[in-house]
């Protein structure tokens, strides 16, 4: 098929190219030169692991190409998906105008019957929006399809490739036909293409999100508890993931969930069931929660060194939102660096991955080290943000000759706490005991 997506983010890009590499023509559209200039001349434009050898594969094979014309793009093609930011607006709900912008420009420019697909993740009536824009302007049959996508960043190429579900919300059969063509080669193990109407299929993404986002602030309340009562939140996580009703995933207790979907997509769910004049009384619970697990181990940290960060010295291990992704968006590094700098601390910082882009907001605010270790030496404590992999194994030897104090706060309880104990160092973590060195 010929396939057009307008929008070359996360979203976008990686459904343009998983889509060609099941051999489909595709265009990818995009407002912005500079990176449709550097996507044709076969760079990536954004970090996820396994993307990169599909991208050069399909350019080089003829099937991925780059425009910045809406009218040149979506020539010949059969269906055209909406992959384009829906910020939160001021109130929290979701900000529509890059989608309806893009609608109403495409009904003068459909030539034959076409497919029109919400992938961005919108509110319930929006597909109803998106058809009442391209109508105002069209001279030919069109349907528009709400088809959310469950992309985790980090494994968004395995989750497009190997889908656990394909949600479709669609009233019509020839669309219906459509859609399930397309995503034939994707689920040939047997895994569903779950058809609805749209309304439905766009309160689905909010309510995955949603519940996937209370179950992180559930064991982040069990973990608070922990500590009150001298449990431990990681014996306690085991008891209940063996549970089959509820299971092994989303029960990490840290510094709170970040990124661009979840906080968003509570919000905007929030919104929503404010405009249904419904008081969605556990999402504003959930959303209360995370804002403060953020900065939870600031306080600690203070009174570690007895209310005086100034001139103190902290190494942040991890800046993305989780690890595998360079995003930092919402991520809770920010707050707890944000935090440390108005208490007059000197912040070094180290990612793998994300450094540019917190150097595009904080600038020569913090210090950047592209070595984990030259971000320790001379520094009074470690603080860890981000559960990088190459975090959870360090020389505790070399970190020990390079700290002023052999001092961790573990925001991710990467660390055993009896080796912490064994190794000598005072160790704070979630909703565990504290080890005093």
């Amino acid at each position: 098929m010929n396939i057009a997506v307008v929008g070359t983010g996360y979203v976008g890009l990686v459904t343009g190219t998983c889509f060609a590499e099941t051999g489909n023509k595709v265009t990818c559209i995009d407002i912005d030169e500079k990176k449709i200039e550097r996507l044709k001349s076969g760079k990536i434009t954004i970090y996820e692991p396994g993307l990169e050898p599909l991208f050069e594969r399909n350019i080089r094979q003829g099937r991925l190409f780059f425009t910045t014309h809406l009218e040149e793009g979506i020539k010949n093609a059969k269906i055209i998906f909406l992959a384009l930011p829906t910020p939160p607006g001021e109130d929290g709900s979701a900000d529509l105008r890059y989608v309806l912008g893009v609608a109403e420009k495409l009904g003068s420019l459909l030539k034959d019957y076409t497919v029109v697909v919400d992938k961005s993740t919108v509110p319930v009536g929006t597909a109803e929006k998106v058809k009442e824009k391209i109508a105002a302007g069209a001279r030919v049959d069109f349907d528009v399809v709400s088809n959310p996508e469950f992309l985790r960043e980090g494994v968004a190429v395995e989750d497009f490739m190997k889908p656990e579900r394909v949600v479709v919300g669609t009233s019509s059969q020839q669309a219906k036909g459509v859609m399930e063509a397309l995503y034939a080669p994707f689920v040939r193990q047997g895994n569903p293409i779950i058809f609805m109407d749209e309304r439905s299929a766009e309160l689905t993404k909010y309510a995955a999100n949603s519940f996937l986002a209370t179950k992180i602030s559930f064991m982040n309340e069990i973990a608070n508890l922990c500590e009150r009562v001298g449990a431990d939140v990681d014996s306690v996580r085991k008891g209940m993931g063996t549970d089959s009703r509820i299971g092994k995933r989303f029960l990490f207790s840290g510094i709170g969930y970040g990124g661009s979907c979840f906080p968003k997509d509570v919000q905007a769910l929030a919104k929503s069931s404010d405009e249904a004049d419904y008081d969605f009384k556990i999402l504003d619970a959930v959303m209360e929660v995370n804002l403060l697990q953020k900065v939870k181990m600031i306080p600690q940290i203070k009174q570690f060194f007895k209310n005086n960060l100034k001139e103190k010295t902290v190494a942040v291990w991890g800046l993305s939102f989780k690890p595998y992704t360079d995003d930092i968006r919402e991520a809770p590094s920010l707050e707890n660096i944000y935090a440390l700098l108005e208490a007059e601390a000197v912040v070094k910082v180290h990612d793998p991955e994300a450094m540019e882009n917190v150097k595009k907001i904080l600038g020569n605010k913090v210090q950047y080290f592209d070595d984990p270790y030259d971000a320790v030496s001379g520094a009074d404590a470690i603080f860890i943000a981000t559960e990088w992999p190459e975090f959870r194994t360090p020389d505790f030897e070399k970190i020990s000759s390079l700290l002023k104090n052999k001092v961790i706060f573990d925001g991710r309880n990467l660390y055993d706490l009896n080796q912490m104990k064994e190794l000598g160092y005072t160790y704070f973590s979630i909703g565990r005991q504290t080890i005093y060195g």
